[in-house]
């Protein structure tokens, strides 16, 4: 079911974005990566590397990176994208990238998908940076860099661990599900079908 509402978002100044998924269209498909990988069905891909030993773990590590490149070459922008990081931009908010992709992947896929430019690369954090989500260090992280309370912030995201990240931190969370299935709902503060409807919620 599809949350709805727009409390006074508008008014929050600091606005951090899960980037595969949410500001780029989902091509992803973890169940493949998690097989090439050799890992359990349905496991967390980051946690289960950690799990395993050293020298095996460098080993498919590197082969994450080369297929997280290949996704990151064919990225295309989500739907309002570019609208929305406008609109905010206007409107004199802060804007981030919380990734659990690696620093250079996050920096290949905005760049394929024609984002970059919105970014200070300072503030694409990956899980090069900070442990990743759904831990809330990156947006805490964030929040000290703007030295802004997490009531002033919101976490935008496709996946449970972006809206885990951002209940943690304190922070509003918007559920993108262009599905409209809203499985995690009950991690999420709205859920929205289009980021288009967020820029709506901006007046």
């Amino acid at each position: 079911m599809e949350l709805t509402g727009s409390e006074n978002l508008a008014n929050r100044t600091c606005w951090i974005f899960d980037m595969d998924g949410t500001l780029t269209l989902g091509i992803h498909d973890f169940e493949a990566i998690r097989q090439t990988l050799e890992l359990p069905i349905g496991s967390p891909i980051l946690e289960s590397l950690r799990q395993l030993p050293p020298e095996i773990a460098a080993t498919k590590q590197k082969q994450l990176r080369e297929i997280e490149f290949d996704i990151a070459r064919q990225s295309t922008a989500q739907p309002g994208a570019k609208s929305l990081l406008e609109r905010l931009l206007a409107q004199e908010k802060q804007i981030a990238i919380l990734t659990r992709n690696g620093k250079d992947i996050a920096h290949e896929t905005l760049h394929a998908c024609g984002l970059i430019d919105f970014f200070d690369p300072t503030l694409v954090l990956s899980r090069d940076c900070h442990a990743p989500k759904p831990e809330p260090d990156g947006i805490l992280a964030l929040l000290d860099t703007w030295g802004t309370p997490p009531t002033e912030a919101v976490m935008v995201g496709d996946y449970k661990f972006d809206l885990m990240a951002g209940q943690r931190a304190g922070t509003a969370t918007i559920y993108i599900d262009t599905s409209g299935e809203f499985i995690w709902s009950d991690y999420a503060d709205y859920g929205v079908k289009s980021l288009r409807t967020v820029i709506n919620w901006l007046g």
